[in-house]
């Protein structure tokens, strides 16, 4: 099926439903998702960003932005992930219980505001990993257009230019647990660190960047392509990861790969 038509199926799926509320970080995925979800159904569309203690620096920002381009009503909860029993001591099964958590959140909410189904945009690519959180979605009966329609990562990106959303080549951006090695603790202290490290990071010019927190080791992820000019940087970075409190600070030479904690599984 061309792209077009995976368009206009989940529009015309998304119609059928009569309203929705979209799981909403502000990413490609839900982005795209979300502009669907309004084309589909206007002002019975909401989308709703968790505002959490993983979610990155300037992600909350991102998603306002994006959802004001899009024309969608947008609401902000908080979601106390920390909290979520199973999820501080970051088992391999993490994830389910976040996705468990925040989707009982979800529907809290769509129940107040009488929406009818909650969506999110888990991309038919995403099923062939690690996904641990997929299965709190089925079991919790949230509509998956991007799963019913076999629309892959690629096609994610393409639907995204198609709709003209400013989004369309942002870099993936897992939620900051996602740093830290399975079995570690994860703490509101450590996910500053990696968030402000990561920070620190893209502001120097790096695009693509992860800090692994291997207990308070820093093991960075970037394009190989930019592995040069980093270590040109060596001194400044070094400085600056130190005053967050890292003790030493590595560069992982494979570079970026998104899941690299998944490795070892």
């Amino acid at each position: 099926m061309a792209v077009k038509d995976k368009i206009q199926g989940i529009v015309d799926s998304l119609a059928l439903k009569g309203s929705v509320l979209i799981a909403f970080s502000g990413g490609v995925d839900s982005s795209v998702l979300a502009a669907l979800a309004y084309r589909a159904l206007g002002g019975r569309a909401v989308a709703v960003t968790a505002d959490s203690q993983t979610l990155a620096p300037g992600e909350l920002e991102c998603a306002k932005a994006v959802a004001g381009e899009i024309g969608i009503r947008h609401e902000v909860i908080f979601y106390d992930e920390l909290n979520e029993p199973g999820f501080a001591n970051n088992p391999v099964e993490r994830c389910y219980f976040c996705k468990k958590g925040l989707l009982r959140e979800l529907k809290k909410l769509a129940e107040r505001l009488n929406i009818n189904t909650v969506i999110e945009g888990t991309n038919f690519s995403d099923l062939k990993g690690h996904r641990p959180g997929h299965r709190a979605v089925k079991e919790e009966d949230v509509y998956n257009p991007f799963v019913e329609f076999e629309v892959t990562k690629e096609e994610i990106r393409e639907m995204a230019r198609t709709l003209c959303l400013s989004v369309a080549d942002k870099p993936s951006m897992a939620c900051l647990s996602s740093r830290f090695p399975y079995g570690q603790e994860i703490t509101m202290d450590a996910l500053f660190r990696v968030g402000k490290a990561e920070e620190f990071l893209r502001n120097s010019g790096f695009r693509v960047v992860r800090v692994r927190d291997h207990s308070g080791i820093a093991r960075i992820e970037i394009m190989p392509g930019d592995m040069v000019r980093f270590m040109g940087m060596r001194e400044k970075i070094v400085s600056g990861f130190k005053k967050l409190g890292f003790s030493y600070i590595t560069l992982d030479l494979l570079g970026f790969r998104s899941g690299s904690m998944d490795e070892v599984l």
